[in-house]
C-alpha cells in the first residue's frame, strides 16, 4: 500500500476482498496473518481483472444489497448489463458508503462524484479492452472501416 492511499483513506481492492470473501469479522494476531497470506496468493493467482470481479460481486452496495447485479436491480431495477454509463458511475459513486448514500436518487454529493467517476470512465474507457468482457449474446461493435 503506498502513501496515497493510506494518506486518502483508501485500501486497494484485493486488501478488501480477502477480507470480505475469505476472513471472518474481528480483530486478531491470526487474522491479521490470514489477511497477508490470502493477500499474497490473490495477487499471485488472479489477475487484476478477476479481483475487481470477485471485488465487486462481493461488496455491500445498499442495505442488503450485495453485488454490481443485485445493485443494479435495486438502484435501477435493470441488469447491469444494461445499465448506462450515468447509471454505472452512480452505484459506483455510493462506494465507500454504501448505507449512508443513495445512487438514485443522487444527493448533490453524489451527483458530483458520479461527474467525476463519469470523467475517469471517459478517460479510461479508450485505453481498455472492454470487448473481451462482453457477453456471447452481446454483438461486439466493429471499429474497423469498410472498404
Amino acid at each position: 500500500m503506498n502513501k496515497v492511499n493510506i494518506c486518502a483513506g483508501r485500501v486497494p481492492s484485493h486488501n478488501k476482498l480477502q477480507k470480505n470473501v475469505f476472513l471472518w469479522s474481528g480483530r486478531s494476531y491470526i487474522r491479521k496473518a490470514f489477511e497477508v497470506w490470502f493477500t499474497l496468493l490473490i495477487e499471485m493467482f488472479w489477475s487484476k481483472e478477476r479481483i475487481m470481479e470477485v471485488y465487486l460481486n462481493s461488496i455491500e452496495m445498499g442495505d442488503g444489497v450485495y453485488g454490481a447485479e443485485a445493485a443494479s436491480q435495486h438502484w435501477f431495477k435493470k441488469k447491469a448489463l444494461k445499465l448506462t454509463k450515468d447509471e454505472a458511475a452512480a452505484i459506483a459513486a455510493i462506494l465507500p458508503s454504501p448505507l449512508r448514500y443513495k445512487a438514485n436518487p443522487a444527493t448533490n454529493y453524489i451527483s458530483k462524484r458520479k461527474e467525476w467517476i463519469k470523467q475517469q470512465m471517459n478517460y479510461w474507457g479508450n485505453k481498455l479492452d472492454y470487448d473481451k468482457y462482453k457477453d456471447d449474446d452481446e454483438p461486439v461493435k466493429n471499429t474497423k472501416k469498410q472498404k
